[in-house]
């Protein structure tokens, strides 16, 4: 690890003119890069531009280029540097899982780490400790889950214990990877004022960002990049104000007329006048709390439903009653393609029907699968490629990923893509066989606005052209297709279902 020049005695980190292979077909290119104490940058740029390796760069996560990367004398990225990001949400529930021990356990229960335990690492006990916990916990709405471990958590409730922790721990470096995604909107516009108040003259900030409407109030400078090249940095306004910014965030979406032939003609339709999905008085919840309760709900031909409430309202925990993921659909009225739940069919003959994203499923791709045997796999319902495929499943995936824009990835490893790109090539999986339902948790979460609208369009073309029937769910009220018919909503009343026809 090296120290900055001293003609830069505040430059907190300090990247001198770099071109930096990351792999045989990637390149990163920084001209030259200074962070100062007390200076709140936000790294701009579309998925797959290159903010989250540029940032692991400048905190010591990367190894190539490393000896351009020079740090403040008694600065350690290994010890002053905090990120909260969806990667870090995805390795501390894989670490968090690993040491489950429920099945050992006489209740049938281990709750894990949890939120109050991740927050305070390191609290030492004292009063004005213990006062700052507590306004951290009511400020984020964390308090009433304080006890519960971090695996029974919702993304977006995940994400703000993240956020506590890193605002607890008062890193000399913190790291924001869209601190916004997967927060549900009553809530963002307060979460971004006590972000904002964090962003304080002794501390330093990386506000990774692919939206502008997602810019922190308090950042002061900008770097933007595209195709892994710093292309414009200095102050906020004077790059907010460049062309190179403009060009970037007006870049036209171009929705394909025409989407990939069926492969396969799945026989899920129910019978004339039955409905799609069934649900009569249905009640489910998880460690003794209960986040649906007598629901009754329908989903006929033709309709396409957006599902849209709070951070931990059941949104999910519906989902997965529907998909065969969730065991307690057994023994109630469930039915899905006019078939009750529990009456002989298996997981598999079920799933055969339904495309999925969500990020339950995101966190299970580990490394080692290309990204066309992701796609691929979407045939079999199977985390990687086990079974036998021929050229006509890989010719179907590779017209997928055309349409969502991204044929160029095909080759490349799904874990060293970015998020947003990993969300892409999941959406192809999820399309790939055509399925009589298409189930899409937050399949905007870590899309850039040109992404988030070829998503938008794309599912709209779905829904116009194919027999294919959505559930979207969604935080966002601009971030629905237009082919929407039918609303369920959770809130402090209970679940509204809204239907046009």
């Amino acid at each position: 690890m090296s120290t900055v020049a001293p003609a830069d005695e505040d430059a907190l980190i300090h990247v001198s003119a770099m071109v930096c292979r990351l792999s045989s077909r990637r390149t990163l290119r920084v001209p030259g890069f200074t962070l100062r104490r007390g200076e709140h940058w936000c790294l701009f740029g579309g998925n797959g531009a290159g903010k989250s390796v540029l940032a692991q760069l400048l905190c010591g996560q990367l190894r190539q280029g490393a000896d351009h990367v020079h740090y403040l004398s008694g600065f350690d990225p290994r010890k002053d540097v905090l990120f909260v990001s969806f990667e870090e949400q995805q390795s501390l529930a894989s670490l968090d899982n690993r040491h489950d021990i429920s099945e050992y356990s006489d209740a049938a229960l281990d709750q894990g780490t949890t939120v109050r335990a991740l927050i305070s690492a390191g609290h030492t006990g004292s009063a004005a400790e213990e006062d700052r916990l507590q306004a951290l916990l009511t400020a984020l709405d964390l308090l009433p889950l304080q006890d519960r471990g971090i695996r029974y958590l919702s993304s977006g409730q995940t994400r703000k214990a993240l956020l506590a922790r890193a605002l607890y721990q008062r890193p000399r470096l913190l790291v924001l990877d869209e601190p916004l995604e997967s927060i549900d909107l009553d809530y963002r516009t307060r979460l971004q004022q006590v972000l904002s108040s964090s962003l304080l003259l002794d501390t330093s900030t990386l506000l990774l960002c692919r939206r502008e409407r997602d810019i922190l109030p308090g950042i002061t400078h900008m770097a933007l990049l595209e195709q892994l090249s710093v292309v414009a940095q200095g102050s906020l306004a004077s790059v907010l104000g460049g062309t190179d910014f403009e060009r970037l965030v007006r870049k036209p979406v171009l929705i394909p007329r025409q989407l990939p032939p069926p492969l396969l003609h799945w026989r899920a339709q129910p019978p004339a006048g039955v409905p799609l999905l069934a649900l009569r008085n249905v009640t489910a919840g998880y460690n003794g709390k209960v986040v649906l309760e007598n629901l009754t709900w329908s989903v006929r031909a033709g309709q396409h439903t957006l599902i849209s409430g709070p951070n931990g309202c059941g949104k999910s925990t519906l989902l997965s009653l529907i998909s065969g993921e969730n065991h307690k659909a057994y023994g109630q009225d469930v039915s899905v393609f006019g078939r009750r739940r529990g009456t002989g069919e298996t997981v598999w003959e079920v799933k055969a029907h339904f495309g999925v994203v969500s990020n339950e499923l995101h966190n299970r791709y580990g490394k080692g699968w290309r990204v066309l045997d992701v796609v691929v796999s979407g045939f079999f319902d199977s985390v990687g490629l086990y079974d036998d495929s021929g050229a006509s499943e890989h010719n179907a995936a590779r017209d997928w990923l055309e349409t969502f824009a991204i044929a160029s990835l095909a080759g490349d490893y799904y874990h060293e893509l970015s998020f947003g790109e990993q969300r892409l090539v999941l959406l192809a999986r999820a399309m790939v066989k055509h399925p009589a339902l298409l189930i899409l948790d937050e399949p905007c979460v870590g899309l850039d606005d040109h992404a988030r609208a070829l998503i938008l369009g794309i599912v709209d073309r779905i829904a116009a052209t194919t027999q294919t029937q959505i559930l979207f769910v969604s935080h966002l009220q601009d971030e629905a297709p237009q082919c929407i018919n039918q609303w369920l909503r959770f809130g402090p009343r209970g679940v509204e279902i809204e239907q046009r026809e």
